[in-house]
């Protein structure tokens, strides 16, 4: 028969802390890759409007897409960050 020592009241503690910390960095790491919604929609508002810019002055449209794709490489960063924050809180595990 084995023996099955009881666990301490301590690593019981010490357990439900450690699955907690884990799983609400995984929630956080959703919320984090959600934060790439905004830099897609912000990128097609651009795209839109530098579109309809071109359409009504097609003699600035160098200066029109460079300044659109100026503006949404910047957009871009805030969507890296959040995967980069994903990343960490997923496979670094930071907070155990």
């Amino acid at each position: 028969m084995p023996d099955r020592r009881r666990r301490s009241e301590k690593e019981e503690i010490m357990d439900f802390n450690e699955n907690f910390v884990l799983g609400c960095s995984a929630i956080g790491a959703g919320l984090a890759v959600i934060a790439g919604i905004g830099p897609g929609v912000g990128q097609g508002i651009a795209a839109g409007h530098g579109a309809a810019a071109v359409g009504r002055n097609p003699g600035a449209r160098s200066e029109i897409m460079s300044t659109m794709l100026l503006g949404q490489a910047v957009a871009e960063t805030t969507g890296l960050y959040g995967l980069l924050v994903a990343m960490l809180l997923l496979f670094v595990k930071p907070l155990v």
